[in-house]
């Protein structure tokens, strides 16, 4: 998966705050290397990665969309 800079400034708190909202269950506030405040994130499963996968496709489409709404050419070379 390529990483999609041409379509950031089209990305909102909102779209941020769901994808953190679907990955804070794997966050483990506890003690990390004797690191006060620290945490750690625990691995996701297969099935957890395949819905990370199919929420960027479907975030990259509605980035996609939102460009073309604004008018905005992509700098993207197929």
């Amino acid at each position: 998966m390529k990483l999609r800079l041409d379509l950031l400034e089209h990305l909102t708190a909102e779209d941020i705050r769901k994808a953190a909202e679907k990955s804070v269950h794997r966050f483990k506030p506890e003690l990390n290397f004797s690191k006060a405040g620290a945490g750690s994130l625990s691995s996701a499963s297969i099935e957890e990665r395949a819905k990370e996968v199919e929420h960027s496709m479907e975030l990259t489409r509605k980035l996609e969309k939102r460009a073309r709404r604004s008018g905005k050419v992509s700098s993207r070379k197929h």
